[in-house]
């Protein structure tokens, strides 16, 4: 059996979800990739086609730490606002709620959500 892939994210690279969105998409497309813009297009795109690999591989996260703060809640807090603003009616009450925590530090954050996201799509991850 082949080994698989490893793709290499680098954490000082992630400041803000927008730009974790451009480091993974050149770190396994290239220069220019894309893997999505929001987190359902992640998903899709971690399951690879769309000229994405399709799995198995290992996303090596390396300066995760660097990543989960920049990631943490203020991060969280704005994402959170922005899915406010264009959700639908009938999810305002979900988001406002996670937003009210996000703004206690308390739930999950968006590097949690990303996580929690490669580990749903079956993507073996290792944060370092």
């Amino acid at each position: 059996m082949q080994d698989r892939p490893v793709y290499v994210i680098l954490g000082e690279k992630v400041t803000s979800l927008e730009s974790f969105f451009t480091v993974i998409g050149e770190v396994i497309n290239g220069p220019g990739g894309y893997f999505g813009s929001n987190l359902d297009a992640f998903a899709d795109c971690l399951r690879g086609g769309m000229g994405t690999p399709p799995p198995p591989y290992l996303l090596y996260w390396r300066n995760s730490e660097k990543s989960r703060i920049a990631l943490g809640y203020p991060e969280t807090v704005m994402q959170l606002k922005l899915r406010l603003m264009r959700c639908h009616p009938d999810n305002r009450k979900s988001i406002a709620a996670d937003l009210a925590s996000a703004e206690l530090g308390k739930g999950s954050t968006v590097f949690d959500e990303l996580v929690a996201i490669i580990r749903e799509e079956n993507i073996e991850l290792e944060l370092a």
